[in-house]
């Protein structure tokens, strides 16, 4: 989901300058595995579903750390940990990783407007389990302390709900700016298979005569793409402790069979925006 994605660079971000940024104080000791815990809550404005053009405020938990230079990330509905240990300094980072995600698309038909889409019922809360592969090169391009990271992930539904599976490769870039602020940009896509996008983007002759929505199959495919801008800066201390603001907005496009699915075209949109503004507190 892509609140999801947001929220997980956003996150990355922070986990990122409290790996790297202890280089900065050169008169103060560091522990290379310094262990850290990063902890949050704010809102997001997000679509009411995947392809609609209607949006809602809702609230996103989060939480970040590195425990001896192992990493896990719960961002919103995702929870993800990197079982390969994170090595201090400009090097390279392998990642890989299991992945567990509660997918709420079109599971609560209060959350969405659009009559038509409401007509065509609600799905069961998904359960993706799946894992991810990843590497990274810290000190790129601004500094000993930038970060480029590509990975690629795939989740299968477990839970008998669309009984299908998502890709979802991805590149990120991260620089801290000081000792305080740190921003970053990313790109990611999400490729699904034929019974993930039937179950969302599909509409039978029953929900057609329910909806006034045409009769429409929904194949695999690139379902979309987004591209993102991340950041946080420290109101207390610096981005190692204390309170900090994080913020992130991304631009998203529906393709392929996806966004020829009535559920888009017609009661919805192919863009998609999304904007996520919290506090988090790092210990």
């Amino acid at each position: 989901m892509l609140y999801t994605q947001i929220l997980k660079f956003t996150l990355a971000s922070i986990l990122a300058a409290t790996v790297t940024l202890p280089a900065y104080a050169q008169d103060q000791p560091a522990d290379p595995y310094r262990d850290t815990v990063t902890v949050g809550a704010g809102v997001a404005a997000l679509p009411d579903y995947e392809g609609s053009n209607d949006y809602r405020i809702t609230p996103v938990p989060a939480a970040i750390g590195a425990v001896r230079g192992y990493g896990f990330v719960l961002a919103g509905n995702q929870l993800s940990v990197d079982l390969i240990k994170d090595e201090p300094g400009p090097v390279w980072d392998f990642q890989v990783g299991p992945i567990v995600q509660l997918n709420f698309n079109r599971s609560s038909l209060g959350n969405i407007v659009d009559l038509r889409v409401r007509a065509l019922g609600k799905r069961a809360t998904a359960v993706e389990l799946g894992g991810y592969v990843g590497i990274g090169k810290t000190g790129v391009l601004t500094s000993p302390y930038d970060k480029l990271s590509v990975t690629l992930g795939y989740r299968h539904d477990i839970s008998n709900v669309h009984d299908g599976g998502i890709w979802n490769p991805s590149i990120t870039y991260f620089t801290p700016l000081s000792r305080k602020a740190a921003i970053g940009v990313f790109a990611s896509a999400d490729i699904v298979e034929r019974s993930y996008a039937q179950t969302y983007y599909s509409v039978s002759t029953a929900q057609s005569v329910a909806s006034g929505l045409p009769i429409y199959a929904a194949g695999a495919g690139l379902k979309n793409w987004t591209l993102g801008a991340i950041g946080s800066y420290s109101l207390t201390g610096d981005l190692l402790q204390g309170i900090k603001i994080v913020a992130g907005g991304t631009y998203g496009r529906m393709e392929g069979d996806i966004a020829r699915s009535p559920l888009v075209a017609i009661a919805g949109s192919r863009d998609q925006w999304l904007g996520t503004i919290g506090l988090a507190y790092t210990f």
